[in-house]
């Protein structure tokens, strides 16, 4: 048995009743969870579980490991609320999300470079490329294309590709459909305004920053 995602069926629930599988030292598992662990370069949720801070979230497998504070108190089969900072957690999905506009477009659009990196944090999120030259000359048309996205509030469908395997993936009507286990929005208006930075990695690298304007 594996853990039940609930971040893919609601990722905007923000507090969840579930029971503890195991417990091993400080590391323990759940039959049911909010709180979404590294994956994809999004990186993972800060909150609590039974009143103890998640120090660690790791997916291995189907299955998801909570490292939690020492000289905790909890044992198997008990009941507890697992609590999410939802203003981190909101602001990643956003990014995410930012990024993810930014890729599909510079793939559309540029001749699918070669991504060789991505990252998102609270503060900013970065996609890096094989790129020849300076990634930043395509700025004005790629802000405007993604920033068009952004300000149309449309519609984010985020399903599964494959259920029994996890496959995910999101699609925006007449844009795209990407494979994708992140926490999505409901619609590209929840983004707001972005801006891109460049920033050069070095031989033939190029990284887009990505930043919200609030």
């Amino acid at each position: 048995m594996s853990v039940k995602k609930l971040f893919w069926e609601n990722p905007y629930l923000t507090e969840l009743e579930a029971k503890i599988i195991s417990v091993k030292g400080n590391v323990i598992t759940l039959d049911k969870t909010i709180a979404f662990a590294f994956s994809g370069g999004q990186q993972s949720d800060a909150g609590t579980i039974g009143g103890f801070q998640i120090i660690e979230a790791k997916k291995e497998g189907k299955e998801i490991y909570y490292t939690i504070e020492q000289n905790h108190n909890l044992i198997p089969n008990q009941e507890v609320m697992v609590i999410i900072d939802w203003e981190k957690r909101y602001r990643l999905m956003k990014l995410h999300f930012a990024a993810e506009i930014i890729l599909e477009l510079v793939y559309q659009n540029y001749n699918h470079p070669e991504k060789i990196g991505a990252n998102i944090t609270v503060d900013k999120a970065r996609v890096d490329f094989l790129w020849d030259g300076k990634i930043s000359e395509i700025f004005p048309e790629l802000q405007s294309k993604a920033n068009s996205i952004i300000n149309s509030n449309l519609d984010i469908i985020s399903a599964f590709e494959d259920e029994e395997k996890e496959k995910r993936y999101w699609c925006i009507k007449g844009f795209a459909k990407v494979s994708c286990g992140g926490t999505h929005l409901k619609r590209t208006g929840e983004i707001g305004p972005i801006y891109l930075k460049r920033n050069n990695l070095g031989s033939g690298k190029e990284r887009i920053e990505i930043y919200l304007e609030k």
